[in-house]
């Protein structure tokens, strides 16, 4: 692991290097029970998984309350929460088993600063103790730009920072103008890396103003029928 993380200049100190070995475990173990992910070699998982999640920590520093969406089994919030521990990250997805993963596995690895959000995102971000809320939101390889931008930004705070884990997919940023300018937040910086053997981006959007409370729209509706 000291290897990999020396080839991205990362240094972890050596209580994350423990929890990161224990996580590496803790994934294998369950990725044999219920198939997480196809990714079971122990380079690619430390590369592909872990580097991937915490390249973030490289570009930005995360402070106070993040809310991590939808993305996947622990990452890029299990990760970062190891190597942000003061900082407080909240995940949020309407599927149980997903939710139930991430609080057992916060739990083995000892980690205080992780809750679970139960709940649809149109629904949520209508209740008043999470809308506009958060100082940062993540999302990691999810959904079209546009519907993505729909769902994250009435989360963040004014001036709030949403960092979107994408493939670099110059077509895709084209396609979030519109859906930036009507949910008033700008692209801040485009940072570019290579994991292994495939390019990839963390795209910075900063909120500008309050978000109309028309947005997100009914259920589905972001999806069928995005911004653009």
């Amino acid at each position: 692991m000291k290897q990999l993380l020396s080839k991205y200049k990362i240094e972890l100190e050596e209580k994350e290097m423990d929890t990161f070995q224990k996580f590496l475990e803790i994934f294998k173990e369950k990725n044999s029970q219920i198939n997480l992910s196809a990714i079971r070699d122990d380079a690619w998982i430390i590369e592909k998984h872990f580097i991937d999640s915490i390249m973030l920590n490289v570009f930005i520093e995360l402070e106070w309350k993040v809310a991590d969406m939808w993305t996947g089994w622990w990452f890029p919030m299990i990760p970062l929460a190891i190597t942000n521990p003061d900082v407080q990250f909240i995940w949020i997805d309407s599927v149980w088993k997903k939710l139930k993963a991430i609080d057992e596995f916060a739990e083995k690895l000892e980690l205080k600063n992780v809750k679970t959000l139960a709940g649809r995102a149109e629904e949520i971000w209508q209740n008043l103790e999470y809308r506009e809320q958060f100082d940062f939101v993540t999302s990691r390889a999810t959904a079209f730009f546009p519907t993505l931008l729909e769902y994250v930004i009435p989360l963040l705070k004014e001036w709030g920072i949403f960092a979107a884990y994408k493939l670099d997919d110059k077509e895709e940023l084209k396609s979030a103008k519109k859906a930036l300018s009507r949910l008033w937040a700008k692209i801040l910086k485009v940072k570019n890396y290579r994991i292994a053997d495939q390019d990839r981006t963390i795209v910075l959007i900063e909120k500008l103003h309050k978000t109309h409370l028309k947005y997100p729209r009914k259920v589905w509706v972001p999806l069928a029928n995005p911004i653009k």
